[in-house]
């Protein structure tokens, strides 16, 4: 009750920081250049011949410079109003001291061509050196500008350091914190007022405990940035499928529903169909491990073709156990050799131990002991 509390008061200061932050945003204003605002008006002469020259060395400078395919540089030179090469070029030697890969240049530039005409220095430096002080890698930081290409474009002030305190002080550690934005880049950059605390509400209002939550935000943040509308949806169905709010398997089942459309969900019930089980017991297995469902189709033939024909399992204890669910190259196949040569050498004396069920289950620490 006390943890629930806490995480309570936690979610309150969210939104209270989060308005404060929107409030002092609003007293800033732009004001526009009345000369560039009569041009874009008034045209003058001549300046078509001009542009259409601008933009051809623009469109070159990404071919040449960038390796970006013709046609998406016809495209992206669109959002570029550099004559010079002097800006671009020192974007990308900034990027490369950055440990940026050619491959990697061209791919974010190609995703946000905007980044070309940003001041090294006083645009791109400062937002590395935070994401660097957080703990991110260069591949962390290169994942994640891929993944949400505008974060350059984003106020270090007034946005990126705002919404990372936001959820760092929901998360209440900076490692949570940290894996949350490997895991979905978006969380970085996401609208904490109009989704993520709403779709935590619903999730408080049908019991889920605080603690489960943040797990759900840590490791699935991208449930969480849905419309409330679909995500009170999600949980509906949950909970009128039978689940404990109160247990993991309950955000599982809403992440596993989530991530996945009607026609996606009937499809994997049809391939456990194909090999025997009722509509039942794949609500059964889906209770007992959620991740069963998340499997694709062509995994869980190969999964249940194994298990069932090589080893002989029955359908429908496999449907009360969450064997299915576990990888086939690190847990199934390599636990099953060693269980069959135990058996072919006689050393399944200890019935407690001999089923296969136990050798499959069983923790890593406790099958090599045994």
């Amino acid at each position: 009750m006390f943890i629930d509390q806490r995480f309570c008061f936690r979610v309150l200061q969210v939104k209270i920081d989060f308005r404060e932050s929107i409030k002092s945003k609003s007293h800033t204003t732009r004001t526009l250049n009345p000369q560039t605002s009569v041009h874009r008006l008034f045209p003058r002469s001549g300046c078509s011949s001009q542009a259409a020259s601008d933009n051809s060395f623009r469109v070159s400078y990404l071919i040449d410079s960038c390796g970006i395919p013709p046609d998406k540089a016809i495209s992206a030179s669109k959002y570029l109003k550099f004559k010079t090469a002097d800006r671009a070029d020192s974007v990308i030697t900034f990027l490369k001291n950055q440990r940026f890969t050619e491959a990697q240049i061209s791919h974010l530039v190609r995703l946000y061509p905007m980044a070309l005409q940003y001041h090294p220095e006083k645009n791109l430096l400062p937002k590395f050196k935070f994401l660097s002080s957080i703990g991110l890698s260069h591949s962390d930081i290169f994942k994640l500008l891929t993944g949400r290409s505008n974060f350059l474009g984003r106020s270090l002030k007034n946005h990126i350091k705002p919404t990372y305190n936001l959820l760092r002080d929901l998360l209440q550690s900076n490692d949570s914190t940290l894996i949350a934005i490997r895991r979905c880049a978006w969380v970085s950059d996401c609208d904490f007022q109009s989704k993520v605390i709403p779709n935590m509400q619903i999730l408080h209002d049908v019991g889920v405990p605080g603690s489960k939550m943040l797990y759900l935000l840590t490791y699935q943040p991208r449930d969480f940035l849905v419309t409330t509308d679909l995500f009170k949806k999600v949980v509906d169905e949950v909970v009128e499928m039978g689940f404990d709010p109160l247990k993991i398997t309950f955000v599982l089942a809403v992440h596993a529903l989530r991530s996945m459309n009607k026609s996606t969900w009937e499809k994997k019930m049809e391939t456990y169909e194909k090999w025997g089980w009722s509509k039942d017991e794949i609500l059964v297995a889906f209770k007992t491990y959620p991740w069963c469902m998340m499997m694709s189709e062509e995994k869980i033939d190969k999964v249940m073709d194994f298990l069932v024909n090589k080893t002989g399992f029955e359908t429908s204890i496999l449907a009360k156990s969450k064997i299915i669910s576990l990888s086939m190259e690190k847990r199934i196949i390599p636990r099953s050799l060693v269980y069959q040569y135990c058996l072919d050498n006689g050393l399944m004396n200890d019935k407690n131990h001999s089923g296969f069920s136990w050798w499959i289950l069983s923790s890593e620490n406790l099958f090599i002991k045994r």
